[in-house]
C-alpha cells in the first residue's frame, strides 16, 4: 500500500501505557503516511500513569513505527504535554531528527505560520491542584476501560458503540464551558501575536475552526487523542485539515505488515520500560 505524503502530521494524547489508548489503531494510522514532519503534541506517553506491568506490544509498536520514520529522515517534534511534563527538563534537547520542545511556530510556503503547543498552560486544575488532575486522569482511565467493557456486551447484543466520558461532557454545562474558554484562550493569543493557525491538543476535543475577536481572526486547530475520537491534524497543499481515522476506509482495512523480530522486541521493551521506571523515580 503506498503511502500518503503530507508535510505535516499533528496527533497528541495518545497516552501509551494507559488501558484506554487504541494504539493499534495510531500504528495502522501511521503505516499509512509519510509525513515530511511529525509532530508529537503531548501526552503521548503517559508517564504520570506508567506501569511496568502494563506495556503491550501495540503501545511498543508505536514507539518502534517513530523511530522508524526518523531512520527514513521524517522530523520529529515532541512537544511536551502534562501527562510527560517531566521531559520538559529535556527542552531544546536534539539527536539527529528528534527533537524535544515546550511549543513551536511552522512557517508554511505560503507566507503563514502554525503555532503548535499542547495547551495544558491553560488549565486551572493543573497550575494550582496537580494532584486533582492526576487523580481525575486515573479516573478517566478507569472509566474508559469500564466503557470497553461494557462496548463488548454491547456488541454481543448486535448494538452499537456508545463513548461514556463522551455523554458525561456533553451533558455537563461546565466541560462544554471549559471547552469553549480553552480555544477562546489559545485563539485570543494567538491573534495577539499575529498567528496565521494555532494548534492544541490537551482537551481531547478535534477541532478546526475559524475564530474571530476584536483584534482579528485566527485558525484554531485540536488534533484531538487517540483514546475516543482517534483523530489527527493534517497540513498538505496549504491548509489543515481534521483526519478521523474511524472515516478512512483503506485504513480500517489495513493489517498491520510490520515485521517483528521477537527476541529484538523483548529485548527493546525491557530497556523502555526500565528508562520508563527511571524517569517516573524522577519525577
Amino acid at each position: 500500500m503506498e503511502k500518503r505524503k503530507l508535510e505535516v502530521v499533528v496527533i497528541s494524547d495518545a497516552h501509551l501505557g494507559t488501558y484506554g489508548c487504541r494504539a493499534n489503531e495510531l500504528s495502522r494510522y501511521l503505516s499509512t503516511i509519510d509525513p515530511a514532519i511529525l509532530v508529537l503534541n503531548g501526552d503521548i506517553i503517559d508517564i504520570w500513569q506508567f506501569s511496568k506491568k502494563y506495556w503491550p506490544s501495540g503501545h511498543m509498536q508505536v514507539i518502534k513505527q517513530i523511530t522508524s520514520m526518523l531512520s527514513r529522515g521524517v522530523k520529529v517534534y515532541y512537544i511536551t504535554g502534562n501527562h510527560d511534563e517531566m521531559l520538559r527538563r529535556f527542552e531544546n534537547f536534539s539527536i539527529g531528527d528528534f527533537h524535544i520542545v515546550n511549543k513551536m511556530v511552522i512557517h508554511h510556503g505560503n507566507n503563514k505560520r502554525s503555532w503548535i503547543f499542547h495547551g495544558d498552560v491553560f488549565d486551572v486544575t493543573m497550575q494550582y491542584s496537580k494532584w486533582l488532575a492526576k487523580l481525575g486522569a486515573v479516573g478517566y482511565d478507569m472509566l474508559i476501560y469500564i466503557n470497553a467493557f461494557i462496548n463488548y456486551l454491547s456488541k454481543k447484543m448486535g448494538k452499537g458503540k456508545i463513548s461514556l466520558s463522551k455523554k458525561i461532557k456533553n451533558s455537563v454545562k461546565s466541560a462544554v464551558k471549559y471547552i469553549n474558554s480553552f480555544e477562546e484562550t489559545a485563539a485570543s493569543i494567538a491573534i495577539e501575536k499575529g498567528y496565521d493557525y494555532v494548534l492544541c491538543g490537551h482537551i481531547h476535543q478535534p477541532s478546526n475552526r475559524i475564530i474571530s475577536n476584536a483584534n482579528g481572526q485566527v485558525n484554531y486547530l485540536n488534533s484531538g487523542d487517540w483514546i475516543e475520537n482517534l483523530t489527527a491534524l493534517e497540513y498538505s497543499d496549504d491548509e489543515w485539515a481534521v483526519y478521523h481515522f474511524q472515516q478512512d476506509e483503506l485504513v480500517t482495512e489495513l493489517h498491520n505488515s510490520y515485521y517483528v523480530d521477537e527476541a529484538a522486541y523483548l529485548r527493546t521493551t525491557d530497556l523502555f520500560k526500565m528508562m520508563m521506571e527511571d524517569f517516573v523515580k524522577a519525577s
